[in-house]
Order: structure tokens, then C-alpha cells, then sequence
């Protein structure tokens, strides 16, 4: 039978055992750019993107978040650390409908600064597959009479000002102190500006792009 020797509070496994490695933070944040690839490309469902979202920014295990993307394709190029986009074209900086309906949403790269205006309409930015093209995003939303929804990534620092903006963020979510900041800056007029990391819009009633 094989020997353990105890170190403090750590046991050492003896031959044969086999260990758990531990996950790094970036490894964490590879396999959740991983899950937002699979979710961008429709092969995981919202119910499912979230559950393992969750499950990578607690791993505690290399092993634990290999079974998260066991059933997935082997990722490609062009992702980057810490969840931002690698260089590329640069993004639009505007998001706005007059009397309509606008979605944002699938794998899409966001811009340093964004404009989001709805007037008389709807609007929702779904941010759980895009690509952060920096450390700190600020969405400025000007919204009239209109219902909007912004929808964030898995493991960002949120920051709100402005008038008429509400948060229904998850709080058990893990924050680190080196994730990327998105910045909410909303104005509304009779409007709703809902941030939420749970989206509450079911997909069918999701504004598409206008």
C-alpha cells in the first residue's frame, strides 16, 4: 500500500497515486473564451452556457475543467489572455435603432467606447460571446421611452453611473481583481437600462438586429 507523508495540512500521495493539478487563472479564462466560442456557434444553450461558465471561474482542477469542454472541437486561433479579442479590424462604435428593434449579440468585438442608443424601441446587448478589444470598456446608453437589456460576460468588473440604470447581476459570480472592467454609463427617459449577467429575456423574445 502506497505511503502518504503529511506536510502541514497538504498530504504528499505516494508512487502510483494520482495527483489533481490545479488550475491556473489563465486556464480558467482559456477554457470560459473556449465556452464562449461553443455558445457563440450555437452548440450550447443559454441554460447550459451559464452552468459551465460558472463551473470554469470555480474550478478548482485541471480535470474539472477539461470535462467541461470534452464534447467541444479543439479551439482555433486568435484567442487571447484574459478574455480580450486579438488584434484586428476595429470594431463599430455605434448601437442605435430610431422606432425599432436592435440585437447585438453571437461573437463580436467591442469597441474601447460604444454608443448605444434606442429611441421608441428595443434594444439588448448580449456580451457573453464577445471579444473585450480592451482592458476597459465603457457603453454609453442613451434610451428613450424604450426597454433595453445588456447582457455581460462571465467574469468582468461592472461599473454603472448615469440616471435610470438598474443592475440584476448574479452575486455569486467570482470577480477577480484583475478582470476586465465594462463601464455602464446609462441616461434614460421613461425607459428601462437592465444590466444582468442572467439574461432575462427568453430568446424568442429577443429584439433581432436592426
Amino acid at each position: 500500500m502506497a505511503q502518504e507523508e503529511s506536510y502541514g495540512s497538504v498530504a504528499r500521495p505516494g508512487p502510483g497515486t494520482e495527483t489533481a493539478m490545479l488550475a491556473s487563472n489563465g486556464e480558467r479564462d482559456a477554457t470560459a473564451q473556449r465556452l464562449q466560442v461553443a455558445f457563440a456557434e450555437q452548440r450550447l444553450t443559454d441554460d447550459e452556457f451559464d452552468e459551465r461558465i460558472r463551473a470554469a471561474l470555480t474550478a478548482r482542477t485541471t480535470a474539472e475543467l477539461d470535462k467541461l469542454t470534452a464534447d467541444l472541437p479543439a479551439p482555433g486561433p486568435g484567442l487571447s489572455q484574459a478574455g480580450l479579442a486579438a488584434p484586428g479590424r476595429k470594431p463599430g462604435r455605434f448601437v442605435v435603432t430610431f422606432k425599432n428593434s436592435i440585437r447585438r449579440s453571437g461573437r463580436w468585438s467591442v469597441p474601447k467606447r460604444l454608443t448605444f442608443g434606442v429611441y421608441k424601441g428595443t434594444g439588448l446587448l448580449d456580451l457573453r460571446a464577445a471579444e473585450l478589444t480592451e482592458p476597459v470598456t465603457t457603453i454609453r446608453a442613451f434610451i428613450y421611452k424604450s426597454r433595453t437589456e445588456v447582457v455581460l460576460p462571465p467574469g468582468v468588473r461592472l461599473e454603472l453611473g448615469g440616471l435610470g440604470v438598474s443592475s440584476d447581476c448574479d452575486p455569486s459570480q467570482t470577480v477577480r481583481d484583475d478582470a476586465p472592467v465594462v463601464r455602464i454609463v446609462g441616461y434614460g427617459y421613461k425607459s428601462t437600462i437592465g444590466v444582468t449577467n442572467r439574461p432575462q429575456l427568453d430568446s424568442d423574445q429577443r429584439p433581432e438586429l436592426g
